[in-house]
């Protein structure tokens, strides 16, 4: 059975896409930053029949919570087939490039640029032991530097200075680890689940959470011959997925 990490996998998307990879067969620690809100989401699965999942207390913002919560994943298995870097935060809204003081971007940072490095670094000896590893970082089409620079593209108006550039941030490490273990079984990329609606954004948005736990999971699953180094977005490329940069 193969194992899998979710970063932030109590509520959300991080929550829609463990289900969706417990459907696949896969046994699923629910990373949580609050131990009793990762219970309550094994309560909620293990009510619905899926009984190959456990909690897993994990704040990415703090070294040792990581350590711990790798000591504890590294009693129940050797192997880590699967981590996904789901656990982020937006900064609250507005963001002014001007306005937004230092230590916005700093404590933002901290969750989706530092945790995601943290996390992988963490959790490599676990990942290097499995057959087919596998790391998705959870991004979003809203940090393309490309699309974001394009006044034709319909989000252009959309700026958020702080969430924007540690996504940007955090796809450039994608690109990177990548490059570094192109030579390796490993296949790292970065996926936006679409704008959907949860809590994240106040409930604004247009998609569901079954919609993108989908696009996160199929990644997770995707095969030896699948792709890596690269950046999708199904909602915004329909046909092959793959975003600019």
């Amino acid at each position: 059975m193969k194992t899998v990490l979710i970063t932030g996998a109590n509520k959300g998307i991080g929550f829609e896409t463990a289900k969706q990879l417990l459907e696949n067969g896969y046994f699923v620690f629910i990373g949580s930053r609050n131990i009793d809100n990762g219970e309550s989401a094994v309560k909620q699965f293990k009510k619905a029949g899926f009984v190959n999942t456990m909690a897993v207390e994990l704040d990415v913002t703090d070294a040792v919570s990581v350590e711990k919560a790798r000591s504890k994943i590294g009693t129940k298995t050797d192997v880590l087939d699967v981590l996904i870097n789901n656990a982020g935060i937006n900064g609250g809204m507005p963001q002014s490039a001007l306005g937004a003081p230092v230590e916005a971007f700093h404590n933002v940072m901290d969750t989706n640029l530092y945790g995601v490095i943290r996390v992988t670094q963490t959790f490599m000896g676990l990942l290097e032991k499995s057959k087919e590893p596998r790391i998705v970082n959870v991004s979003s089409s809203g940090c393309s530097l490309t699309l974001h620079s394009d006044p034709n593209w319909i989000y252009y108006s959309h700026k958020a200075a702080v969430y924007t550039a540690s996504k940007a941030a955090m796809n450039m490490y994608t690109i990177n680890l990548a490059y570094e273990l192109r030579d390796t079984p490993f296949k790292v990329n970065a996926v936006c689940p679409g704008f959907v609606a949860t809590d994240f954004n106040d409930y604004r948005g247009t998609g569901t959470v079954e919609e993108g736990g989908k696009r996160i999971a199929k990644y997770a699953m995707i095969a030896q011959d699948g792709p890596t180094g690269k950046f999708f977005s199904e909602e915004y490329n329909q046909e092959t997925g793959e975003t600019p940069w």
